[in-house]
């Protein structure tokens, strides 16, 4: 089976935390080309657990994201299975050994991408959902000077103290499973992902979106214990574990101002990102709620708070979940981009 990515060989990766990803590895996939300036750049970082196939959605002919004008780049988070993993990394910082990695580390491995596989100095826009959204963030505050747009959309610049309880309870039911073995598992623990699939689907989407029985009557599912099963204990049980915990504790720990620039002065950091920013939190979104959103907005020089009119909770953002939803993203992005 032929590859629908590249891999980009970071070398000796310095983590944040003081650890060495040796032989570093940073899968992405392209569409468009790269135009002679180099000045049609536009890179879409993926979010907790997607990999660059669940971005694809916001990619296409005539929507903003267009191949045609474009040249997108979809970098892999650091630890979702296809760049430098628990589960791809070989000993001794496999599993749960593995090192802590921050979204800083992130986007530090991703300017590599950009300035050395590609010579790119400037990108038009940096955009992104969830933890793509905080990457975007992080781009804007650890880059300012590189680009002109950042439109993060359902995600915030910091883990929140609600948020950071929530992704405990996740935690908590994936490794109660005996089968986790400290994360030296040797089958899946399936059971605990199984219940941390259930933690989930109370918080993906909102309230409204359940009275309105929107999983049978939108998504098609016959019952809401189909919709518990098949849809969310369906997302999780292809992950793996580590990965997935790896993962968790980026968001639990990120914070754009938590580095050598700005000490841990987040308004110092927001009041960094240059960039033009169009932040769009999901109005019902229960993780990222628009008043964090405000926050932000209101620390950054030149950024609009532009809420997302949708009861679909978190997944109004993605991954294509809800066409009506997408259509919305798509146009504010080509406005953004129009500007």
């Amino acid at each position: 089976m032929s590859l629908d990515y590249s891999t980009f060989d970071l070398g000796d990766l310095v983590l944040q935390g003081g650890a060495t990803l040796r032989d570093a590895k940073l899968a992405y996939k392209t569409f468009g080309t790269l135009n002679a300036a180099k000045d049609n750049v536009i890179l879409y970082p993926t979010w907790y657990s997607g990999q660059h196939y669940e971005n694809e959605w916001l990619v296409g002919e005539g929507m903003a994201l267009d191949p045609a004008k474009y040249f997108i780049i979809i970098p892999n988070m650091l630890g979702n299975g296809l760049s430098s993993s628990p589960s791809n990394m070989p000993e001794p910082y496999n599993g749960p050994r593995f090192p802590k990695v921050t979204a800083y580390d992130n986007v530090k491995a991703q300017h590599k991408l950009v300035t050395e596989q590609f010579g790119i100095e400037h990108i038009r826009l940096v955009t992104g959902w969830s933890m793509g959204a905080l990457q975007t963030f992080q781009w804007g505050a650890q880059y300012p000077d590189m680009m002109d747009l950042i439109a993060p959309f359902c995600g915030s610049a910091k883990c929140s103290r609600h948020n950071f309880v929530f992704l405990e309870g996740v935690k908590a039911a994936l490794t109660a499973d005996a089968a986790w073995n400290e994360g030296w598992y040797t089958a899946k623990p399936a059971r605990g992902l199984r219940a941390a699939a259930r933690v989930y689907a109370g918080w993906g989407f909102s309230q409204t979106f359940y009275r309105q029985k929107l999983d049978i009557e939108a998504l098609g599912y016959s019952s809401l214990e189909d919709f518990l099963v098949a849809f969310w204990e369906g997302f999780f049980l292809p992950k793996d574990a580590n990965n997935l915990l790896t993962m968790l504790w980026t968001w639990q720990n990120g914070d754009i101002s938590a580095n050598e620039l700005y000490k841990g002065d987040f308004k110092a950091a927001l009041g960094a990102i240059k960039a033009k920013a169009l932040v769009m939190p999901g109005q019902t979104d229960l993780y990222f709620p628009p008043e964090d959103s405000e926050f932000e907005v209101a620390n950054m020089p030149n950024a609009t708070l532009l809420p997302m009119p949708s009861v679909w909770g978190h997944f109004a953002g993605g991954p294509g979940t809800n066409p009506e939803d997408v259509k919305w993203l798509d146009a504010q992005l080509k406005e953004l981009l129009a500007s």
